[in-house]
């Protein structure tokens, strides 16, 4: 099982690197390494179990966090109380081939599990995208995905691509955006 003992943090270099493409079929423990790292998002979104093993709440983990450099990362997007979740799957060599234009950031910026601090500033991300990933099946998906759900997926491809969401921040402004950026709630 992993906890947030497993989730390395910054300052380690796999979360600056580069990772590599994922073979298929895969290994049993890369099948292992998707269904942990999904487990971990499912328990840590449950308030009892999180409570239990001191785990902080996410939405994604890339497989980079858990000192893996896999193009592999567990989303798991809640949907609205009692519904089933925006987006869950485990997203595998994952691509955004189109986005949109006009850019969105979440109004109380972002998180990670891998940064042990507050970074104020927002994080403009693009507010639609197509994704091209696969599943642990070796099933290729083309979705896509707006607001809450697209900046969750872009901001876990980062990590596959050794880019941590401060990256994005303006560093003279951090609270700017351009006219026609979304602000997300």
């Amino acid at each position: 099982m992993i906890t947030m003992k497993n989730i390395i943090r910054e300052g380690n270099d796999t979360l600056r690197s580069q990772s590599k493409d994922v073979a298929f079929p895969l290994s049993a423990d890369n099948k292992k390494l998707a269904q942990d790292m999904m487990t971990f998002l499912e328990n840590s979104q449950d308030q009892k179990i999180a409570e239990k093993y001191h785990l902080r709440a996410g939405v994604g983990l890339a497989a980079p966090q858990v000192d893996v450099p896999l193009n592999m990362a567990a989303v798991l997007v809640p949907g609205p109380e009692g519904e089933d979740p925006s987006f869950k799957d485990v997203i595998i060599n994952p691509v955004i081939i189109s986005h949109s234009v006009q850019g969105a950031a979440l109004s109380e910026g972002e998180g990670c599990l891998s940064v042990d601090r507050d970074v104020p500033g927002y994080v403009v991300r693009h507010d639609r995208i197509t994704l091209r990933y696969f599943d642990t099946n070796g099933e290729q998906h083309k979705i896509r995905l707006k607001n809450y759900p697209a900046i969750v997926c872009q901001h876990e491809i980062d990590h596959l691509h050794g880019t941590l969401f401060y990256d994005h921040i303006n560093k003279q402004e951090p609270f700017s955006m351009e006219d026609d950026d979304l602000i997300i709630e």
